[in-house]
């Protein structure tokens, strides 16, 4: 008797950029391998700009991770976009990239989830927001052979074909706090709303997100499964001897071993970097605020407290020899195994974001040993549990004394460095795929036996 073909489970590449990365980058990547490791087929539908169509599987490979082969030329491309706004009502055909490994890929390894196989719409996500824009409904996308279930890893206004059709809303912040996002809202707000309606099912990170949907779009409780997240570092990165990791960040940024106080994430309004910033200088302590994190909307007025102030330097002697130390130190980028390093590095992680789907970063810093503060908001408080210090992120004064009790008492971060770990291992990859396999089984599809 021939062996059952496992489930076939497509994820979308939205967030999944081969030049950068995000929280829901990570999300959809977890995702991928945690389908594989319940036994799913894996398909990853991506939008490309590429529009090369050819008999040749290499140039196709090839037009993949290089989309400007075969561009057209920006009339053409004009031209194309007027009539893929009058057709997009029938839908999309997706195409199968052939994935070879004839390219060398290694640069994009740490940022490619896992497949089995790669198809590709030509800009399918520039598409489907002028096609919502246009028709108010999801654009179609046809498989020759469709998927049991299209896992959409964010609200995007898609369908497949002959699929359940299920997706994953991180959080609603552009309804709760609409003054720190450039999303439109009315169309943010249809847009969900259609998806919370007419889905299979949807897909959340928290307690906290579920209530808000459930709330604000009017959707049954029942049709909402939260999943959390999963949290995982690579052992070869949590496990490098302290010796190295030493070495790495003293190398790299003249930073002392558990010496400075670490922020990592967007510096955007809903991250509460400002506050942050204000309340670390109030507290007076000496280590400095290391903040590693790409500058985005409304960065400048985060960061004013440090622009032109000398306050924000210190006189530092050493062995006779005074230098001048940058209280806060901005880093735009550091790779993950860097990045890994300055976390676990850390005399302690703030975190005091608004409002969060998840709070990855802090989960991680918890799950490497560093101490944490964090917010008392949204899914904080159920993500970290008693593991970490909790403030109002609003509140100031709250803020600083956290900061001088972390700075100043021993006793507590050895306690939060012990809980931390504990706490995160309720995150861990295996109970994720319990909670996966749950939700897939609501709909009729069997994984992992």
């Amino acid at each position: 008797m021939p062996a059952q073909r496992p489930p076939r489970v497509f994820i979308d590449g939205y967030n999944l950029s081969l030049t950068q990365g995000t929280g829901v980058a990570t999300y959809a990547r977890n995702l991928s391998f945690c389908l594989r490791d319940l036994g799913a087929e894996v398909g990853v539908l991506y939008g490309t700009k590429s529009s090369t169509i050819s008999m040749n599987s290499l140039i196709r490979e090839i037009a993949f991770f290089d989309p400007l082969v075969g561009r057209p030329s920006k009339l053409a491309e004009m031209v194309h976009v007027v009539r893929r706004a009058l057709t997009t009502p029938l839908g999309e055909i997706a195409t199968q990239v052939p994935i070879t490994g004839r390219v060398v890929r290694d640069t994009f390894r740490s940022r490619l989830p896992y497949f089995d196989h790669v198809w590709n719409v030509q800009n399918l996500f520039d598409s489907q927001r002028l096609h919502f824009k246009l028709y108010i409904n999801r654009m179609a996308v046809h498989f020759r052979n469709p998927p049991q279930i299209m896992h959409w890893t964010y609200p995007l206004a898609l369908k497949v074909r002959g699929a359940k059709n299920i997706y994953t809303m991180h959080d609603l912040v552009p309804l709760r706090l609409p003054y720190t996002t450039l999303d439109h809202k009315r169309n943010y707000f249809r847009l969900t709303r259609q998806l919370a309606r007419r889905s299979d099912h949807i897909v959340t990170v928290s307690e906290a997100s579920k209530r808000d949907i459930v709330s604000l779009l009017g959707i049954p409780e029942e049709k909402v499964s939260n999943t959390y997240q999963a949290v995982e570092i690579p052992a070869r990165y949590a496990n490098k001897p302290i010796g190295d990791v030493k070495t790495e960040i003293e190398g790299t940024f003249g930073l002392d071993y558990q010496k400075y106080f670490l922020f990592f994430g967007a510096i955007e309004p809903k991250k509460n970097v400002g506050r942050m910033i204000e309340a670390y200088l109030a507290s007076g302590v000496k280590d400095p605020l290391v903040i590693v994190g790409k500058k985005a909307w409304k960065s400048d007025e985060e960061l004013k407290l440090l622009f032109e102030n000398e306050h924000v330097r210190y006189l530092l002697t050493q062995n006779g020899v005074t230098q001048t130390r940058h209280r806060v130190q901005l880093v735009d980028y550091a790779s993950f195994p860097l990045l890994v390093s300055l976390i676990r590095g850390a005399k302690a992680v703030l975190f005091p974001s608004l409002y969060e789907g998840f709070g990855l970063p802090a989960l991680e810093a918890m799950l490497l040993g560093t101490p944490v503060m964090t917010s008392n908001t949204s899914s904080m408080p159920e993500v970290v549990g008693d593991a970490a210090i909790k403030i109002d992120p609003y509140d100031i004064r709250a803020m600083v004394d956290s900061i001088r009790a972390l700075d100043t008492d021993a006793d507590l971060r050895g306690r939060l460095a012990a809980f931390g770990p504990r706490q995160a291992s309720l995150f861990s990859p295996e109970r994720y795929q319990v909670r996966v396999r749950d939700t897939y089984a609501k709909l009729g599809v069997t994984l992992g036996g």
